[in-house]
């Protein structure tokens, strides 16, 4: 079997409109990769960005630092004559439903993480 020499196809110049062609494909291309190479360097540069200028978190209350195998530990100061009803525990917000001296209900809110009464609001009947 013969084999066609790969030299002479080679060295036939293209057909003008083939090369037209070639060169558009060519130009669409680098215009399509450098496109692309901006928008991920403008991604890139954002999260940079955000990345230096994010301002740090409150903790929560799985954050706050308490020596190795000692469980947290604070104070919640209630009314004297308070006794609580009911507890509920959202992240760091903790809901105490008491029930006062004088016989009248109030929720009080308290932040774990700022260790800090936050609200009081009492209940009442209309």
């Amino acid at each position: 079997m013969a084999r066609p020499l790969a030299d002479d196809e080679e060295d036939k110049p293209l057909d003008p409109n083939v090369d037209k062609l070639r060169r558009k494909l060519i130009r669409f291309m680098v215009v399509n990769l450098g496109l692309l190479f901006f928008a991920l360097m403008v991604v890139v540069a954002a999260l940079v960005y955000k990345s230096y200028t994010a301002k740090p978190t409150a903790p929560i209350a799985g954050d706050i630092q308490t020596p190795a195998g000692e469980p947290q530990s604070g104070d919640i100061v209630l009314p004297v004559g308070a006794k609580v009803l009911s507890q509920s525990l959202s992240g760091d917000r903790l809901s105490l439903e008491a029930e006062l001296s004088d016989g009248s209900r109030a929720i009080f809110v308290y932040d774990i993480a700022e260790r800090r009464m936050i609200g009081r609001y009492t209940l009442r009947l209309q």
